[in-house]
C-alpha cells in the first residue's frame, strides 16, 4: 500500500466513511469536525511514525494538503 492509499483508509477510518476519496476536505464533509481533525492527526501520526508541527497540522484541511505534508516527512 502506498502512502495515499494507506492516507486514505485513515480518512476512511476516522471519519467512518467508505466512500472518502481524494477530494474531501474539510468545506465538503461534515464529518470533519474539530474532534475529527484531531483523530485524524493522531492518528496520521501513528499511521507513518511521524511527528506534525503545528503549522502542518493547521494546514490539513483537505487530503491533498495532508498528502504533500505526509510525502514531506
Amino acid at each position: 500500500m502506498n502512502k495515499s492509499e494507506q492516507l486514505l483508509q485513515i480518512f476512511r477510518e476516522v471519519l467512518e466513511k467508505d466512500s472518502i476519496d481524494e477530494t474531501v476536505s474539510q468545506s465538503n464533509s461534515e464529518a470533519w469536525d474539530s474532534i475529527h481533525h484531531l483523530n485524524l492527526i493522531l492518528a496520521i501520526e501513528g499511521g507513518f511514525n511521524i511527528s506534525l508541527e503545528p503549522e502542518e497540522m493547521e494546514k490539513m484541511v483537505d487530503f491533498a494538503t495532508a498528502l504533500k505534508i505526509v510525502e514531506g516527512k
